[in-house]
């Protein structure tokens, strides 16, 4: 049975919390989906993750316009895509899409690369909902399905 869990992320310290009970679990190979709206928490979160794995970075742009980023951090190296504007599956080759696997990755716009997507991924549903609360669903796919269960205490 796959585990979703669903959780209100009421302000930025829970946005926080969240990504520093993740942290712990990453390692090289690890793929961390983000999907929602515009707005929705996605690049904040990202940025999150990053605070924590690399404090001494000061600034964490949306790769929105680069499509990736490269960040050196205490568990290897993060590679954080923004998918937002690629137009086709086909440019993911030109972001050394094949060797994120030796890598920590974070993929905001998961969606745009249909079928080339990690099987064993983290993902995350950011939703802003019409009352201005934000919410995320968490669903693990293939390895984590397992590494997931000691998040359930949390």
């Amino acid at each position: 049975m796959r585990y979703d869990r669903r959780m209100k992320l009421s302000n930025l310290a829970a946005t926080q919390k969240l990504a520093a009970s993740i942290v712990p679990m990453l390692r090289v190979g690890d793929c961390l989906t983000l999907s929602g709206d515009v707005g929705a928490g996605k690049t904040t979160f990202a940025r999150q993750i990053l605070a924590i794995m690399a404090p001494e970075l000061k600034d964490v742009p949306s790769p929105t316009y680069a499509l990736m980023q490269i960040y050196e951090t205490s568990q290897g190296q993060v590679w954080h895509y923004d998918l937002y504007r690629l137009n086709s599956e086909t440019e993911l080759a030109e972001l050394a899409w094949e060797e994120m696997a030796d890598h920590i990755a974070l993929i905001e716009w998961p969606e745009k690369a249909g079928g080339l997507l990690p099987k064993n991924r983290l993902h995350f549903t950011f939703v802003l909902d019409q009352n201005g609360e934000r919410f995320v669903m968490i669903s693990p796919y293939g390895a984590w399905q397992s590494r997931i269960k000691s998040f359930a205490a949390v």
